[in-house]
């Protein structure tokens, strides 16, 4: 831990640091322009460690237990009344820190079990389907245009740090076939049973937007649906995604 200042010289609110960290957490444009993102809390800070993520800056209340922040991270000490201003929580926990993104635009090769966001719009949505991929042993997450920011700060708090442990990548359902995958479109009334359908990889999991879902003619090379006997249209987008995800990975 690189500490350089105390809880004697903490920064104020409107110090340029701390009006950065409203930036990043307030803006998508800033979090895109400086490729970083706050995450809060000694929990998500932990994750991203443990995942080998840069981590930049780390900001501390008087009550936090520096020892959580490792050495080699710059520590800055937050004034009083600054964290409430600051944070997105109405709780907030008494750590911030500057975290560098992992800005992946081309799937890697080999990649197995993908799940597609395609203009999911709801960032706890997109947090559920991240924690969901990574407990399910998928190699990737990618988010569409129009998909919610994944450094969201609600999106980061949803995924229960699993953000920190699946890999995300920004791309079109284009360069997800062009990857070699096999796109597998959801709906809620067409395709086979998800308990029946050959989850063989490589293989894509798209799942739409919660307003529309996926359009019927989109792009993707086969169809599945989860059958249900209620009167509900259709299952919460995250919920659908997190039962497909776990029925092909247990088909892998």
């Amino acid at each position: 831990m690189s500490e350089t200042g105390t809880p004697g010289d903490a920064l104020g609110f409107r110090h340029p640091e701390i009006q950065r960290l409203r930036r990043l957490l307030g803006r998508r444009s800033a979090r895109v322009d400086e490729d970083a993102f706050v995450v809060e809390g000694p929990g998500l800070l932990a994750e991203a460690i443990a995942g080998g993520w840069d981590v930049e800056t780390v900001y501390l209340y008087d009550r936090a237990d520096p020892a959580l922040v490792p050495s080699g991270i710059d520590v800055r000490h937050l004034g009083r009344g600054v964290l409430e201003r600051v944070a997105t929580t109405e709780t907030p926990q008494p750590i911030l820190a500057v975290v560098r993104q992992r800005v992946d635009r081309v799937l890697p090769a080999a990649m197995r079990l993908v799940l597609v966001a395609d203009g999911i719009n709801d960032p706890g949505n997109l947090g559920t389907m991240l924690r969901s991929a990574e407990a399910a042993g998928f190699d990737a997450v990618v988010t569409t245009p129009g998909t919610v920011d994944a450094y969201n700060p609600k999106v980061l708090r949803a995924s229960a740090g699993a953000i920190f442990h699946v890999r995300v990548v920004v791309g079109t359902l284009d360069e997800v076939r062009a990857a070699g995958l096999r796109l597998v479109g959801t709906s809620s009334h067409t395709g086979t049973d998800h308990t029946g359908f050959d989850w063989r990889p490589p293989v894509a999991i798209v799942v739409g937007s919660e307003a529309h879902g996926l359009a019927d003619n989109a792009p993707v090379d086969d169809w599945v649906r989860i059958t249900h006997a209620g009167r509900a249209e259709s299952l919460n987008v995250a919920m659908a995604a997190t039962l497909l995800c776990f029925s092909a990975a247990a088909s892998r």
